[in-house]
């Protein structure tokens, strides 16, 4: 996945240095935008809860379904300044989501001893809720392009902050392999984790026609999790006010085998409206 971010940033940079074009001199004032956004992805992964020593910690399978009827609150906004080539943005997004469907898979009882499989048959009804801010802050230095389709690279950090709930409903206890150890048919789990990541990567946007651009982002990086990566690529028609935009945004989370994200994927449509001043 690493290398296909990358390439994408190589061949985005070959298309950006490509043939000339006509210029827009770089501003030598700072500008600004704002974004306000909707996003609606689907879920994938697996919520890996870790509990005392002696409990039962379940793996939770989060499957993949369009999340517009789980919303329960949605806020996002993006931000950017720039002056010449140096740019600085920002990106919030607040979601809770609920009732989205899930199976436990495994029971780790947190002795030593390999987790217990659960056989799927078990599932007779769970559900899972996340809920987080995720805050992205970068600075960006243009290699090339013009004040209007600037190639970007970029540095910076991501913030997710991510409480996750699971109520599960089995059709028996599962039992582990040493005596007095069971996960109960039906319970209820927790929990919190704050995700700090170094990121790098590229954004920017292609000049198709008139009023009509191609926008892209990538990045990639490391920290608290093991890796994490997003991708968003898009169309946009301009306005003299600014413009709008629909685009596919893909946005990965992997943790440490001892973490609550197992390999989540958060993907799906956005639509939002920039407004230039």
């Amino acid at each position: 996945m690493i290398r296909l971010v990358w390439s994408l940033a190589v061949l985005l940079l070959i298309f950006a240095v490509g043939p000339a074009r006509a210029q827009t001199a770089w501003e030598e004032r700072w500008t600004y935008s704002l974004t306000p956004y909707l996003w609606l992805p689907s879920v994938d992964g697996t919520l890996k809860y870790q509990l005392p020593a002696g409990t039962g910690s379940p793996s939770v399978d989060v499957n993949g379904q369009t999340l517009l009827h789980a919303i329960d609150f949605a806020f996002m906004m993006s931000g950017e300044a720039r002056r010449g080539r140096w740019s600085f943005f920002g990106d919030y997004i607040y979601l809770k989501l609920s009732g989205s469907q899930g199976a436990v898979k495994s029971v780790n009882f947190n002795t030593g001893d390999p987790p217990v499989a659960a056989v799927a048959t078990l599932n007779a009804g769970t559900e899972s809720r996340l809920k987080g801010d995720m805050v992205t802050l970068a600075a960006g230095y243009s290699l090339a392009g013009s004040a209007d389709s600037p190639f970007d690279v970029i540095g910076g950090l991501r913030y997710f902050g991510v409480t996750a709930s699971t109520d599960w409903r089995l059709s028996a206890a599962v039992t582990g392999s040493s005596p007095g150890q069971t996960f109960a048919a039906a319970g209820s789990v927790s929990q919190t984790d704050d995700l700090w990541d170094g990121i790098v990567g590229v954004r920017g946007r292609a000049k198709l026609a008139d009023h009509w651009y191609l926008p892209y982002y990538a990045d990639v990086g490391t920290g608290s999790s093991r890796v994490t990566w997003q991708a968003f690529a898009g169309v946009s028609y301009a306005f003299h006010w600014g413009e709008v935009t629909l685009a596919y945004r893909h946005l990965v989370y992997d943790q440490r085998d001892d973490k609550l994200l197992q390999d989540f994927r958060f993907s799906g449509p956005l639509l939002g409206a920039t407004f230039r001043f």
